[in-house]
């Protein structure tokens, strides 16, 4: 089965805000078996919007990526994020 990514770029407004959105959001990740690749590291833009903070994390499929998104754990999680960031989130199966 192949596996899948959460690709997320992000630019936070509230930095206190956003820190308790991330806290949360980790757990949530990792009980879905995500783990993170990288999270906001150095990067360059080539095209489109630039957003400062970037965030990849593998889980184990796309179905796992997905439920982790709609668990309970991860929603209440964004409700920390909602008005703290401006975000573009997508699941990206492996191939």
């Amino acid at each position: 089965m192949p596996k899948a990514l959460w690709i997320a770029h992000v630019h936070v407004t509230d930095e206190e805000r956003y820190a308790k959105y991330a806290a949360l959001a980790t757990g949530a990740i990792e009980s879905h078996g995500g783990e993170f690749m990288s999270r906001a590291g150095r990067y360059e833009i080539l095209e489109g919007q630039d957003r400062k903070r970037n965030v990849v994390a593998r889980f184990p499929s796309l179905q796992a990526a997905h439920d982790c998104y709609y668990s309970e754990a991860y929603q209440e999680a964004l409700g920390f994020a909602k008005g703290a960031s401006e975000r573009d989130l997508m699941i990206l199966e492996e191939t």
